[in-house]
């Protein structure tokens, strides 16, 4: 290294001790310079990097759902790169920078929160939701689509999409008006299930058992979302306590001096009966 870009990093160590913000826009302008970039920078597109924002977020989730303080500071400032990354991006081609990106959350903040900034009023979050819902429907509906599921991302994770294509039926009369039918559709759906893969199996094929399975998660997730269920959360929820219970299994036989893949199912299960009952116990 010169002296020349010793005195940069020098300087650009002080600007990220000063003014963070302003050190990491100028770290992702060097990522991106076109003579002395890193090549792998120079490559990326907005496409090529929403796997992995996606994956920078999951991570975000899961140093929060693990309570750690230190991985959830971490993880926040590579979610943080990546809005950095897309406002590079965005500014090369003359779209916008990372202060129009701040500028135009901020004026949608005050804009929806009239409540808060415009007067001050006492609402329930009940009807903050409702407040929101129904301003940003008015600035939505100069929207050259008409339909209600126009501006729901496809980009979602499939529960969350089904989750939000289902809500947004439902405020137009769309939906049914209890529980009761849900599950009676869920019931209907399993048996879908069960004639589809009879079906594949004499057929040889099971396109047709994707599409019921499909069916069937769909109307699980209207299931929830009828009992105040965010499906999603459920979901990483179950994950996390199967995990951690095969977990207890997998020690439990360690500590037997035998081998995981030797045991039989009924061996294992007994297991897991036995973990289920101890956490029972706390």
């Amino acid at each position: 290294m010169n002296l020349h870009q010793t005195k940069e990093t020098t300087d650009l160590d002080a600007l990220v001790n000063t003014d963070p913000v302003a050190g990491l826009l100028a770290i992702m302008r060097q990522l991106r310079d076109p003579d002395d970039g890193c090549p792998w920078d120079l490559q990326q597109t907005m496409q090529s990097i929403i796997p992995h924002t996606i994956e920078e977020t999951y991570e975000v989730a899961h140093a929060i759902m693990h309570e750690q303080p230190e991985n959830i500071c971490d993880e926040l400032g590579d979610l943080l790169f990546q809005v950095v990354f897309y406002a590079q991006l965005g500014q090369e081609q003359g779209w916008f920078a990372f202060n129009d990106i701040a500028r135009t959350v901020c004026q949608k903040l005050i804009r929806r929160h009239p409540h808060i900034f415009d007067e001050t009023s006492a609402l329930t979050p009940a009807e903050v939701e409702q407040q929101w819902q129904n301003i940003k429907a008015t600035e939505k509906s100069a929207s050259a689509s008409t339909s209600v599921l126009a501006n729901i991302p496809v980009g979602m994770t499939p529960l969350l999409r089904a989750h939000k294509i289902q809500k947004a039926c439902a405020k137009v009369g769309f939906d049914w008006p209890d529980i009761s039918p849900v599950f009676a559709k869920v019931q209907e759906e399993i048996g879908e299930v069960s004639e589809a893969v009879k079906e594949a199996e004499a057929l040889g094929h099971n396109e047709h058992v994707h599409e019921e399975i499909g069916d069937l998660l769909f109307a699980v997730v209207n299931l929830a979302r009828h009992a105040g269920v965010n499906s999603e959360q459920a979901l990483l929820d179950a994950n996390e306590k199967f995990a951690r219970r095969f977990m207890q299994v997998e020690t439990a036989v360690k500590h037997n001096g035998k081998i995981l893949a030797e045991q039989s199912l009924d061996e294992l299960e007994a297991l897991w009966v036995d973990v289920k009952a101890r956490e029972k116990q706390k």
